[in-house]
C-alpha cells in the first residue's frame, strides 16, 4: 500500500486529489493539510503538494529520504533546487491527468524521479523529435512495444514473425 499526504492550500484540490487516487486501491490517502507545516506526522511514502503550499523551504522539522515528494505547478521554481537531492522526487503540471498522476505515485514510491520536460529542464531549447533510421515498420513496431504489447503480441498485429519484433 502506498501511504499518500495531500498538501493544498484549496480544499476543492485536495478534495479532487483524493478522488482521483481512490480510483487505485493501492493507493491510500493518510492525510492533508494546507501547509506542510500543518502535518503532525509524516508517516507518508509519498507526498502531493500544490506549488502554493509547497513551502519545504520554510518547512522546520527535515523530511525523512524515504519520503517522496510530487510537487504539482505550471512553472519551475527556485525551490525545485532543494529538493532535487533527494532520493525520489518529481514534478507534474497541475493539469496532470489522473493516469499521469497515479502513474507519478507508483514510480515514486519505487524511487524513481518523475516529471515533464518542460518543468524538468526549463532552460533548455524544446528539440524536434528526430526520426533517425528507423523503418516506417521498425516505428510501428516501437509504438507497439511502448504500448506495453509483448513480442508475440506485436508480431501477432502486424503479420509477421516474433523474430523480427525481436530483432
Amino acid at each position: 500500500m502506498i501511504r499518500v499526504l495531500l498538501v493544498a492550500t484549496s480544499p476543492a484540490l485536495r478534495a479532487g486529489l483524493r478522488s482521483l487516487l481512490a480510483a487505485d486501491s493501492r493507493v491510500a490517502v493518510i492525510g492533508e493539510a494546507a501547509r506542510l507545516n500543518d502535518v503532525d506526522e509524516l508517516e507518508a511514502d509519498v507526498i502531493i503538494a500544490s506549488a502554493s503550499s509547497a513551502s519545504f523551504l520554510d518547512f522546520e522539522l527535515p523530511l525523512p529520504d524515504s519520503i517522496s515528494i510530487l510537487l504539482l505547478t505550471d512553472s519551475p521554481l527556485p525551490a525545485l533546487d532543494s529538493f532535487r537531492v533527494r532520493p525520489a522526487w518529481g514534478i507534474l503540471p497541475s493539469d496532470a491527468s489522473p493516469e499521469e498522476l497515479l502513474a507519478a505515485v507508483h514510480a515514486l514510491a519505487e524511487g524513481l524521479i518523475v516529471g515533464t520536460r518542460a518543468l524538468l529542464l526549463p532552460d533548455e531549447p524544446s528539440m524536434p523529435l528526430a526520426r533517425g533510421p528507423l523503418s516506417d515498420r521498425e516505428l510501428e513496431v516501437l509504438s507497439l512495444l511502448a504500448k506495453g504489447l509483448p513480442n508475440k503480441q506485436i508480431a501477432a498485429a502486424l503479420g509477421i514473425s516474433e523474430h523480427p519484433v525481436k530483432f
